[in-house]
């Protein structure tokens, strides 16, 4: 089974606005095995961000004016997750996103629901455990993920720590399967799960002085009044 990993950043909280995507993170797994493929491009979105928006994840109207716009990208992504099962947390908001970009794109007459399915680990986190905060820094700590190293959104890095949570989640991952290498030995004897992380080399760790993690708070506060689908605050 091949799933692809999926995160985006945008210009704002709402398409329907005229908002649009400005980064695109995806990481393939194959019968659960990180692949180490991945598809990661930064798009023109055609329009200012919206500041809130870039103390969020950082991403600046400057950086992206010389980024290619998404017509120019859309067919090495819809090529990258077309036939796979994509894994969103809080699908909705990226594959309203996604849908909204590919109909700007004349002549493509798209949808993501045409080319793939998709699984919100939001909805499947809401199952496994009723009642409790289901946002990604909550699942990071249930199931041991050090995200400590993310110090602003993004939508690569978000999507390489929604898949080590989702594997955790559902079980937990098989050997890691890079270049497409597979083992055979493994397979006939049956796979034996590891957990994430127990082999990367170890990461500087920076913590936020208090005053910076209160001015994160009112940031996301701010885009929550505003109606805002929050990432790391879906519970």
């Amino acid at each position: 089974m091949r799933q692809v990993v999926l995160d985006t950043e945008t210009t704002g909280i709402n398409p329907r606005e005229g908002h649009r995507i400005i980064e695109i993170g995806c990481v393939e797994l194959i019968n659960r095995k990180l692949t180490g493929n991945h598809f990661h491009v930064y798009v023109n979105p055609e329009r200012i961000v919206e500041q809130e928006a870039i103390e969020v994840h950082g991403i600046t109207n400057e950086f992206l004016a010389d980024k290619p716009l998404f017509k120019e990208v859309v067919s090495g992504f819809v090529d990258f997750i077309r036939g796979a099962q994509l894994v969103i947390h809080n699908a909705p908001f990226d594959t309203g996103f996604m849908d909204h970009e590919f109909n700007k794109v004349a002549g493509l007459n798209l949808a993501t629901a045409d080319i793939c399915t998709v699984l919100d680990t939001l909805v499947l986190a809401r199952q496994m455990h009723p009642g409790q905060k289901n946002n990604l820094d909550a699942l990071c700590k249930r199931y041991g993920i050090d995200n400590s190293h993310r110090e602003l959104h993004g939508a690569l890095l978000d999507s390489e720590i929604l898949a080590d949570v989702y594997l955790m989640m559902t079980g937990g991952q098989t050997d890691l399967n890079l270049g497409g290498k597979s083992n055979t030995a493994n397979s006939m004897q049956g796979e034996q799960i590891r957990r994430l992380g127990s082999e990367r080399k170890p990461l500087k760790i920076i913590r936020a002085s208090a005053d910076e993690l209160a001015q994160h708070e009112s940031r996301l506060d701010l885009v929550q009044d505003k109606g805002g689908s929050c990432l790391w605050r879906q519970d």
